[in-house]
C-alpha cells in the first residue's frame, strides 16, 4: 500500500488517475473557488468517521475529496490511500478491486475482505473511495464493516448518493456560485486561447452562458472548450443542444467526463425504470415545484400518484433531484441541465404533450386559487407562492399558446394573475404576458374580457393612456354586448380609475359610484372592489369632502379587517390619514401611515409606499420638523421612478406634496430643503421606510396617537362602526 505523494499546491485535474496504486492525483490545472466548501469538508471531518460528498454528475466531487485529503494528510501518519471505482462493473469485484486499487498483495488465499480489515486495522488512515454509486449496497456494507474493524480509520467518498451507513456525515456539493463559475470558464477558456480575455459584451453573454449551464464545472470546461472553433456567443445559442455541443472531455479522462451527455446519461442507467419515468416527467416543471405538484402532474401510468414522493426521495438521494426549502416548506428542482436530459427522454417516448397539458391545468388551479385567496388572510403568503411559481405559470401560459384552441386559456391565467401584476409591483411583466396572448385571435369569452380589463388597467398605471382606453374602451364594448355584467363593471370601475388619474375627479367620481353600484349588483366582493370604494373616497376628498372620504374608508377598513385582507386595506389607511390630517390629528395620520408603509412592504408595494412617504412628509412638517420632512420628500422621489404613475392626478396626490415642499421650503430655505431632499433620494426604499417608521416628529404638537380605525367623522380618539359598512343580501359593501 502506498502513501499520498507530495503534491504542487498550485495545481488539480480532478480526472487524473494516480501513478501508483493507492496515490492521489497530482494536481495540473488551478483549483477555482471552492474554499468555503473545503472548509466545511475539513470540519465535517473533525466530527464523523464518514464523510460522504454527493452531487449532480460533473459538479466536482472528485476534485473536492481529492483537495481536501491533499489538505489534511499529515494527520494520517499511515497515509491517504484512494480507490477509485467507477471501473468496477460488477459488485462481486469490489473488495477484489479495492485491494487491488490501494496495492496491497497477500499469498494466504485469505478472503479479501480480511485482508483489508487486517491491513487497516491499527492503522491510522483516510481511505478515499470515489465513483461507488453503482455499487452503492456491496460498498456500504463494505465500509460499515471497516469501519467497525478498523478504529482508527476514516473514509472520505464521493459519489451521487450517499451510503447511508450509521455515523455519515453528507454533504452535498451545489453547483458554482456565478462568480467563480465565470472565472472558471474564464481560465478554461485561456487554456484553448491563451491570452483570451472577455471583451465588455463578452462578458454578459459569458455570465449568461454559466448560468444556463447551472455552475456545473464540467459543463463550463466542455463549453470553455468550443471557444477554440466558436465565439461565446455562438456557443451560447447552441446551449438548446447542450449534449450535441458539449462534447470533447480531455484525453484521459474517464469515459463518463468526456461528454455531458455521458456524465448525464451514467446517472441515468444507474436509476431504476420508475425513477427514470418520474426524471422525465419532472422535466415539464420550470424551476421550484412541491410535492403536491409532483403528484398530480407526473402520477398515473406505471407511477401511481401515491408512490411519487417514495421515487422523488430516491432521486434526492441520487442528485437528480434538489431540495430547497422555503418559507412554504420543502420545493424541489432539477438543474437545466438535468431537465433537458429527462425532457429528450419524455419526447422520445412520446408523452410529452400529455404531461405539459397536465402541468398547464395545475397551473390554471393554482392561479385560481390564489386569486380566491388574495381575498383574505393569507395574502402575503399568496404574494410569494406566486412569485416562486412563476416560471411555472410562463410555461403553462407557453403550452396554452401553442393551440388556437387553446388561446383562451392563456387569456383566463394572464387576467387571474392580475392581483399579482398590480398588488405585487410586476406592470412590466404582466404587460408582456397580457399583450402577448391578446394579440391572439380569441372569442370574446369572459376569458379574454378579463385579460382586457386587466390590461387597460396595468396600462394606466404604465402612464400609457392610449393603450389604456384601447383596452377598457373594446372590454365595455364586448361586456355590453355579451351581457356579462361582472365584466363591464370592471371596465366602468378602471375607466373611472383612469378619469381620476387625469385629473378629471368629476367625471371620475361618476363612473367610480357606477362601478361601486354594479359590483353590488352582481354580488362581488374582493380586493379590486374595495379599491373602486377607496379610489371614489380620493375623488369625494379631493372635491373637498375628507370627512365623507373617511366614511367610505372606513366602510373598507371594516371589510378588510372581516376578511384579513392587508392590501386595499394600506390605500383605506392612507385615506383616512389625510383625513386626519385635514381635521389636524397629525398623530393620528403619522399611526395610520405607519401601517401603510409596513403593509407596502410586505407586497413590495412601491406606489403604495411612495404616496405614503409624501404624505407622511406633510404630517412632519406639520409636527415641526421640516427637516425630516425634506428627507422624507427625498426619499418619495427615489422611489418614485420604480412605482409607476399614481393612482390620482396632481389635484388629488400632488396637493399633500406641494404643500410640505412649500412649507418645508419656508422652515429651511432653499439651500437646506435641497440638501434634505437630496439626503432622501439616496436611501434605497428599506432604508426610507425605516426611517420612516422610527418617527421624527420633532415639535409636534399634534393630540397623542389613538388606535388604529380612531379618528374618522366622530373626532379623534374614537371609534365607530359605521352603519354602512354591513353586507348587503348580494354580497356586496352597502354604501350611503
Amino acid at each position: 500500500m502506498r502513501r499520498l505523494q507530495d503534491l504542487s499546491p498550485n495545481h488539480d485535474d480532478p480526472d487524473a488517475r494516480p501513478a501508483a496504486p493507492g496515490d492521489l492525483p497530482a494536481e495540473l490545472t488551478p483549483l477555482t473557488g471552492r474554499e468555503h466548501e473545503l472548509a466545511e469538508l475539513a470540519g465535517l471531518l473533525e466530527e464523523s468517521r464518514l464523510v460522504t460528498v454527493t452531487g449532480v454528475a460533473g459538479v466536482g466531487k472528485t476534485r473536492c475529496v481529492i483537495r481536501v485529503a491533499a489538505l489534511r494528510k499529515k494527520r494520517y501518519c499511515d497515509g491517504v490511500l484512494l480507490a477509485e471505482l467507477s471501473a468496477v462493473r460488477h459488485p462481486g469485484q469490489l473488495e477484489h478491486a479495492l485491494v487491488d486499487a490501494l496495492g496491497l498483495t497477500d499469498r494466504t488465499g485469505r478472503p479479501p475482505r480480511a485482508v483489508l480489515v487486517d491491513h487497516l486495522s491499527e492503522r491510522r488512515t483516510l481511505l478515499v473511495i470515489d465513483g461507488f454509486e453503482h455499487l452503492v449496497d456491496a460498498c456500504a456494507g463494505l465500509v460499515a464493516e471497516l469501519l467497525r474493524r478498523a478504529p482508527r480509520l476514516q473514509v472520505l467518498a464521493a459519489g451521487r448518493c450517499p451510503l447511508r451507513v450509521d455515523g455519515e456525515r453528507t454533504f452535498p456539493l451545489a453547483p458554482m456560485p456565478d462568480p467563480d463559475a465565470v472565472d472558471l470558464f474564464t481560465e478554461r477558456a485561456r487554456e484553448v486561447r491563451p491570452g483570451w480575455e472577455p471583451t465588455a459584451g463578452e462578458r454578459a453573454a459569458v455570465a449568461e452562458l454559466c448560468r444556463r449551464l447551472d455552475g456545473i464545472p464540467l459543463a463550463l470546461e466542455l463549453a470553455a472548450g468550443r471557444l477554440r472553433a466558436l465565439s461565446v456567443d455562438q456557443v451560447l445559442v447552441r446551449l438548446d443542444d447542450r449534449f450535441r455541443l458539449l462534447t470533447g472531455g480531455r484525453r484521459g479522462a474517464p469515459s463518463r467526463h468526456r461528454t455531458l451527455r455521458t456524465a448525464i446519461g451514467w446517472s441515468h442507467e444507474l436509476c431504476t425504470p420508475e425513477q427514470r419515468l418520474l426524471w422525465a416527467r419532472l422535466s415539464v416543471f420550470a424551476g421550484q415545484f412541491d410535492l403536491e405538484a409532483a403528484e398530480y402532474v407526473c402520477g398515473g401510468a406505471d407511477l401511481p400518484a401515491d408512490s411519487v414522493l417514495d421515487v422523488l426521495d430516491e432521486l434526492l438521494a441520487q442528485s437528480v433531484v434538489e431540495r430547497e426549502d422555503s418559507a412554504d416548506g420543502a420545493r424541489y428542482r432539477l438543474l437545466d441541465t438535468v431537465g433537458e436530459y429527462g425532457a429528450q427522454w419524455l419526447a422520445a417516448a412520446g408523452d410529452a404533450p400529455r404531461l405539459r397539458r397536465r402541468h398547464r391545468d395545475w397551473f390554471l388551479g393554482l392561479a385560481t386559487w390564489c386569486e380566491l385567496d388574495w381575498f383574505g388572510p393569507r395574502q402575503a403568503e399568496v404574494a410569494a407562492r406566486i412569485g416562486s411559481e412563476l416560471p411555472n405559470l410562463h410555461r403553462a401560459m407557453e403550452c396554452s399558446m401553442e393551440s388556437p384552441d387553446e388561446v383562451h386559456l392563456a387569456q383566463y391565467l394572464t387576467g387571474t394573475l392580475g392581483f399579482y401584476w398590480v398588488g405585487c409591483g410586476r406592470l412590466s411583466e404582466g404587460r408582456r404576458w397580457l399583450d402577448h396572448v391578446l394579440a391572439e385571435p380569441a372569442p370574446a369569452d369572459a376569458a379574454r374580457l378579463k385579460a382586457l380589463g386587466v390590461l387597460g388597467h396595468v396600462a394606466m398605471l404604465q402612464n400609457d393612456t392610449v393603450g389604456a382606453i384601447s383596452a377598457l374602451q373594446e372590454c365595455r364594448e364586448e361586456a355590453e354586448h355579451s351581457g356579462d355584467a361582472a365584466a363591464l363593471a370592471y371596465a366602468v370601475h378602471r375607466t373611472g380609475s383612469l378619469a381620476l388619474s387625469m385629473d378629471d375627479v368629476p367625471r371620475a367620481e361618476g363612473l367610480l359610484r357606477d362601478a361601486v353600484g354594479r359590483y353590488r349588483e352582481v354580488g362581488e366582493l374582493n380586493s379590486g372592489v374595495l379599491m373602486a370604494q377607496v379610489e371614489l373616497a380620493m375623488a369625494v376628498a379631493s372635491l373637498g369632502d375628507p370627512d365623507a372620504a373617511a366614511v367610505m374608508c372606513d366602510e373598507v377598513r371594516e371589510i378588510c379587517e372581516d376578511h384579513g385582507e392587508r392590501w386595499a386595506l394600506a390605500y383605506a389607511l392612507y385615506v383616512l390619514a389625510y383625513a386626519a390630517l385635514r381635521r389636524g390629528s397629525t398623530a393620528r395620520a403619522r399611526v395610520l401611515l405607519g401601517e401603510c408603509l409596513t403593509i407596502g412592504r410586505t407586497f413590495d408595494d412601491r406606489l403604495g409606499t411612495a404616496l405614503s412617504l409624501e404624505l407622511l412628509a406633510l404630517v412632519t412638517v406639520v409636527e415641526g420638523n421640516a427637516r425630516e420632512a425634506a428627507v422624507l420628500h427625498g426619499a418619495a422621489e427615489g422611489i418614485r421612478p420604480s412605482a409607476g404613475p399614481p393612482l390620482c392626478g396632481p389635484a388629488v396626490y400632488g396637493r399633500p406634496r406641494a404643500e410640505c415642499e412649500e412649507r418645508a421650503r419656508r422652515g429651511l430655505g432653499n439651500a437646506a430643503y435641497e440638501e434634505g431632499r437630496r439626503t432622501g433620494r439616496r436611501l434605497d426604499l428599506d432604508s426610507a421606510v425605516d426611517r420612516a417608521l422610527a418617527g421624527g416628529g420633532a415639535g409636534a404638537t399634534a393630540d397623542p396617537p389613538g388606535p388604529v380605525g380612531a379618528g374618522s367623522a366622530d373626532g379623534p380618539g374614537e371609534t365607530r362602526r359605521p352603519a354602512a359598512s354591513r353586507m348587503t343580501g348580494r354580497g356586496g359593501p352597502e354604501l350611503r
